[in-house]
């Protein structure tokens, strides 16, 4: 499913309890200097993630200050805080603008809250011009986040240079069937630098030859339930997006690879390190 961009005026683009993905919660608050929103979610832990701008974040008692630090998502390392299940989380711009988007996941146990900080991120870059998969990932919570986290993962992923594929080898997580697979719902949201740019996102269930294509544009949401869903990006533009994960029974991903394209493993220079990331 595609949601074009919208002014959404700080309520969530994928709520609670979605129709389509009900294990995600995703929404994308825009606060100017000394403005305040309380984000709570109840049956879901979340992260805060400033895209652009620094935030002061307030939840269960602890206070976390200037969280992150870019004019644009294309500078430096992202950072967050990560917020309990059902928490009460203050956000205060302590920039001239803030875009920050609040990733979650359903989960029913409370941990302590955290920061993530710069030095935290645990990036890994793969592919290659040559196979026209050359791109970076940036894990804010991944596969070893600096506090305890029941079902979430949250990243940036970016692909290197002007245009390219992403999420191939064609892969789905639709189904708990371990050790192949884990239910994984998923939502994206994409950025294009320029702006101005475009790519395309794929969604083909399985057992079928076709399945719906999404022109994406700057801002565009993408919800994932089921099916293969590999994207691409024009040439002459650079692509990134905004990943939610959010487990049905376990935090580790694992990905089901399509039969027909799964031999590209052993093509594409250390895709494999980038999947032992998720797990």
């Amino acid at each position: 499913m595609h949601i074009p961009h919208y002014d959404n005026h700080n309520e969530a683009i994928v709520d609670r309890d979605n129709e389509r993905v009900p294990l995600c919660y995703f929404n994308i608050v825009k606060l100017k200097r000394g403005e305040s929103f309380v984000s709570q979610v109840d049956g879901y832990e979340t992260c805060i993630v400033p895209a652009t701008g620094s935030v002061d974040v307030a939840v269960m008692g602890q206070t976390f200050d200037a969280v992150g630090h870019r004019e644009h998502i294309w500078q430096r390392e992202p950072e967050g805080v990560y917020v309990p299940v059902g928490a009460a989380a203050e956000i205060t711009c302590v920039s001239d603008a803030v875009e920050v988007f609040v990733a979650g996941a359903r989960h029913d146990e409370v941990y302590a809250p955290f920061v993530v900080r710069e030095a935290d991120i645990d990036p890994v870059q793969y592919g290659s011009d040559d196979t026209k998969t050359h791109r970076k990932i940036k894990h804010i919570l991944g596969k070893s986040p600096p506090g305890q986290v029941g079902r979430l993962l949250v990243s940036e992923l970016f692909t290197v240079g002007a245009g390219g594929w992403s999420g191939f080898p064609p892969h789905k997580h639709d189904t708990d069937s371990l050790p192949e697979e884990t239910r994984h719902d998923e939502v994206y949201n994409f950025r294009f630098n320029p702006e101005h740019g475009f790519g395309a996102q794929f969604l083909t269930g399985d057992g079928e030859d076709m399945g719906e294509v999404y022109h994406i544009r700057n801002g565009s949401t993408i919800l994932i339930d089921e099916g293969y869903h590999p994207c691409v990006s024009a040439p002459g533009y650079e692509m990134y997006y905004f990943t939610v994960l959010a487990g049905q029974s376990q935090r580790p991903l694992h990905q089901f690879f399509h039969p027909e394209h799964a031999y590209q493993l052993e093509t594409i220079p250390g895709i494999k390190d980038m999947i032992s990331k998720f797990k």
